[in-house]
């Protein structure tokens, strides 16, 4: 097997130059490739043997092409560029005011930096370090959010910031945070306090925040087809195994440069989207999809996925997955679904399912099991919350990723008929004598049914709720029994 390496390039926010594009594909044609990928921070990313390395790297320098070989020194700045029009609306953020940022970050930074409205969920808000989110209230206005490196730590700023120096202070803020690694570098007691009051010292057109930032709800919209917006048209482009035809990008670039009008941009969702478009070139865009055989209307199931960069074991899980949820005809919409197989990497998820070896061996992983875990409120741009259910095998793990989708719906009270049943002290209830009562956990929703007990705590099947000892607790989350309330099984999915 051939020595694989990964050249990483960077499009600033997610927008893509067609004629850019079009010679880096160039390039990497005349090293026999015929696939690229896009990445989770909306770079590109192309897979090629050790033998042709050099050759492909000497046309990218030619070309002045910025570009890692198997590194992450330099992370792309994402942005929700993408969804500017086609899924944000009524917001004073333009395109124009994305470009003038952009132009006015002119290092290369070390850390990761998100820049996007607050009035979305297609891109993410807090996987950065540095997070701008547009105010909502003060024009020009963008509040702060520092996730400090290494750690889940999320301060959000005092003052809102004018667009004018969200470059500049994004470079003094990194500045600061690499000088002085021992405070605000893997470490978990970095104090958000200690880092405003150094930036104090620097003259920054700033104001006080009126009110914290309320984080939008995570609404996912379907990505992918050709569809209308204002008096044009956007065209999204998702592929099953991650892999886009260089020869179909291609054309796409040239498409893009006879139309001009036609914007080119990457997404966090590893796929493409086209903006602009024309209603007089709207056929010369259908035809493309036809010659090239481009399947544009996926289930919504699989669309919801995030998975790891570079990982053909995170796919293969995804696909696995998929189609457990698709053949129990489970609804999966609203639920963003993230999978995780490398320790280093950033998923944006609401559930997040994640392998774990049983045995490491230093590089070398034996035994893999599974955790699944669940964001504050489910929201994507919040932290882990808990845990949902823990070392479970893979054959396990589908059907306890339906239930944590299950439990995402009892959240947000979508549930239908899912109340909580609160008997009183001498009444008898008719569902709880035949069977038709569980009894879950309010903190992280695991269910504890009488039929099957809790073999892994010795608890028998058909143990009654009532009979398990007063120092019973969640198999998951440690809470006592008193944290568990009657549900009607059928409301779970049980």
């Amino acid at each position: 097997m051939k020595n694989i390496n990964t050249i990483k390039i960077n499009f600033k926010g997610g927008i893509i130059s067609p004629g850019d594009l079009y010679n880096i594909l160039l390039a990497a044609g005349k090293s026999g490739l015929l696939y690229v990928r896009f990445g989770l921070r909306q770079q590109l990313l192309i897979d090629v043997a050790i033998e042709e390395v050099g050759n492909l790297t000497r046309e990218l320098d030619m070309l002045g092409i910025v570009y890692e070989i198997n590194k992450e020194e330099y992370p792309n700045i994402v942005s929700s560029y993408p969804a500017e029009e086609v899924f944000i609306t009524n917001t004073w953020l333009s395109e124009a005011v994305y470009k003038d940022i952009f132009d006015r970050i002119d290092y290369n930074p070390r850390l990761k930096i998100n820049i996007s409205d607050s009035n979305q969920s297609f891109t993410p808000l807090l996987t950065g370090n540095i997070n701008w989110a547009a105010s909502p209230s003060s024009r020009h206005f963008w509040h702060l959010f520092i996730r400090f490196p290494k750690t889940n730590i999320v301060y959000e700023w005092k003052d809102v910031v004018s667009t004018k120096d969200v470059a500049a202070m994004s470079k003094k803020l990194e500045e600061i945070i690499l000088q002085q690694p021992q405070k605000f570098y893997d470490n978990n007691e970095a104090s958000g306090d200690e880092l405003y009051e150094l930036m104090s010292k620097f003259e920054f057109d700033n104001k006080p925040a009126d009110e914290p930032l309320s984080l939008p709800p995570f609404k996912l919209p379907y990505y992918e087809g050709l569809n209308r917006y204002n008096d044009k048209y956007w065209l999204g482009i998702y592929r099953r195994d991650e892999l886009f035809s260089i020869k179909f990008l291609k054309e796409l670039c040239q498409l893009c440069l006879q139309t001009s009008g036609d914007q080119l941009c990457s997404t966090p969702w590893k796929t493409i989207i086209i903006k602009g478009i024309e209603e007089k070139n709207r056929k010369d865009w259908n035809y493309l999809l036809d010659k090239f055989q481009i399947n544009v209307r996926h289930a919504a199931n699989e669309l919801n996925f995030q998975v790891d960069d570079n990982s053909n074991d995170a796919l293969k899980l995804k696909h696995h997955l998929v189609k457990y949820l698709n053949d129990d005809d489970t609804r999966t919409f609203g639920v963003c679904i993230g999978i995780k197989t490398k320790r280093k990497s950033e998923v944006f998820s609401s559930i997040l399912v994640r392998r774990k070896p049983l045995i490491r061996i230093g590089k070398f992983e034996l035994f893999h099991v599974y955790d699944i875990l669940c964001a504050k409120d489910f929201n994507p741009n919040e932290r882990t919350g808990y845990a949902f259910s823990k070392d479970n095998p893979k054959f396990l793990l589908a059907e306890q990723l339906r239930r944590a989708v299950l439990s995402y719906y009892y959240y947000h009270g979508e549930r239908g008929s899912a109340e909580i049943i609160l008997p009183g002290k001498n009444e008898t209830n008719e569902e709880e004598t035949t069977g038709g009562i569980a009894y879950q956990c309010k903190n992280c929703f695991t269910v504890y049914d009488e039929k099957i007990g809790d073999p892994e705590n010795g608890i028998d099947p058909d143990t009654s709720f009532q009979q398990l000892p007063e120092n019973y607790v969640c198999s998951v989350c440690d809470s006592p029994k008193e944290d568990f309330v009657p549900v009607k099984k059928e409301a779970i999915g049980l």
